[in-house]
């Protein structure tokens, strides 16, 4: 094998006399396509270059000449890492937090198994923004479900009385809790099942917002079934919202039964939706929560659990561990991401926003019916759909938003979600909903 050789950063980053500053869009893509896993699907010929503000972007696409590799536009972002920048991307909250951290205090990283003063912060800015007793600190946005996974089970065995190995965890149909190994065998998604199985057992699935179906489930196995898992409002299906009544029954329903109540706010939580995290728009509040996702503010990947202390207690020193979940740097970026929600208001900046985007949608639909089916959302966690007819592709959509400057991305054909970023603006807004309309009518 030769020799390795990187020098220089920013453009001028070089790997083995490849520059990165030199690389057209159709270059990037050769060298994913070669050298990377193909578990995404990138919108073709853009590449980021850097953010502008924000919720702008400053992207590489062709050059239309082919004069140069490549031209350099604005793209107001509008899905912010799928609701992992909901404070904006570099906010200055969090970002002077993180630099004075490592320039001043001087403490990266340290393990678990030695205790830092930035974990009692952490600590205290989680539970009360949560309004839940205790914390488990992770990584990833998929580890928060899979922890309360784990967490029912044990419950279930040690509190509820479970026989050994018979727990039952109930999920919503459609749902997308992750990648990881119980998300998959929790998902109704073909396409994330296939050639994973076996899948893990104890898992059984009900249609979302069917209170009729959970009630009958929990009829007859609810002694054994340890927890419902579920989102708030299903993001990954296509933003979709459920009855006013669903969660405040479920919740009475899970109580009733003995049943842990566990909702999934990774994509819904930290102000998405209009309020700090979206069960509190339906009046409940669950046992487990997993939070993730804009947990980090989009400077580093954040996620936790929170939940009740009699359901949290039952961790025991080894039987659950992250070698970098709560590290100080992550839990100082996770405050000051929880403060700059707070402080900035983005729960209410997402409600307005939000409200004013649904009103672009249905005046495009009021416009075009017979092009758009529904626009929904709840806050700034949006989506319109399309009537699934030829012509009406919501990735060809996504291309010619990209094309007005807009980053959005289609899900399940005929549908195209917009989540920006919860400090966008009127202005920002009308844009999108001006570019929306100029792509529709031209389908």
């Amino acid at each position: 094998m030769g020799e390795l050789k990187i020098s220089g950063y920013g453009d001028n980053l070089t790997i083995n006399g490849i520059r990165i500053g030199d690389l057209s869009p159709a270059e990037h893509e050769a060298i994913e396509l070669e050298k990377g896993g193909q578990n995404y699907s990138p919108l073709e010929n853009v590449v980021v270059s850097s953010v502008q503000d924000s919720s702008t972007l400053i992207c590489r696409k062709p050059d239309p000449d082919g004069v140069k590799a490549y031209i350099e536009e604005e793209l107001l972002d509008g899905l912010c890492c799928y609701s992992a920048v909901n404070q904006g991307q570099l906010n200055k909250t969090i970002v002077d937090a993180v630099v004075a951290h490592l320039q001043n205090e001087r403490i990266p990283t340290v393990p678990r198994s030695i205790r830092h003063k930035y974990m009692a912060a952490f600590l205290l800015a989680a539970t009360a923004i949560t309004k839940m007793d205790k914390v488990v600190p992770k990584v990833a946005g998929v580890e928060a479900p899979e922890l309360m996974a784990k967490l029912s089970r044990r419950w279930g065995y040690r509190v509820k009385g479970i026989p050994a190995n018979e727990a039952i965890i109930v999920v919503a149909a459609d749902n997308f809790h992750g990648r990881s190994l119980f998300a998959v065998s929790a998902s109704t998604d073909p396409s994330s099942r296939d050639d994973f199985g076996p899948f893990l057992p104890g898992i059984e699935a009900v249609p979302f917002n069917d209170i009729d179906a959970l009630e009958k489930l929990f009829k007859e196995k609810g002694d054994r079934i340890a927890s419902f898992i579920v989102e708030p409002i299903q993001g990954e299906a296509g933003v979709i919202l459920p009855d006013p009544d669903y969660h405040p029954r479920v919740e009475a329903l899970c109580k009733q039964y003995n049943i842990l109540y566990c909702v999934d706010e990774v994509q819904t939580g930290f102000g998405r939706t209009g309020a700090h995290f979206a069960h509190q728009l339906y009046g409940v509040k669950p046992d487990l929560m997993a939070c993730g996702k804009a947990a980090g503010g989009g400077i580093m990947p954040v996620s936790f659990v929170a939940g009740r202390r009699e359901v949290i207690d039952v961790l025991t020193p080894g039987s659950e561990g992250s070698t970098f979940g709560g590290f100080p740097l992550a839990s100082v970026t996770a405050v000051f991401s929880i403060k700059a929600m707070v402080d900035e208001h983005l729960a209410d900046n997402a409600r307005k926003m939000g409200h004013r985007l649904l009103g672009h949608f249905e005046s495009i639909r009021v416009d075009f019916p017979d092009k758009i089916k529904e626009g929904r959302g709840a806050g700034l966690l949006t989506a319109f759909e399309m009537f699934n007819k030829p012509g009406l592709d919501g990735h060809k959509v996504s291309l010619k938003l990209l094309e007005n400057g807009i980053y959005a991305k289609e899900t399940h054909k005929t549908t195209v979600r917009l989540a920006p970023a919860l400090t966008i603006t009127e202005a920002g807004i009308d844009h999108i909903g001006d570019s929306i309309r100029k792509v529709i009518r031209d389908l």
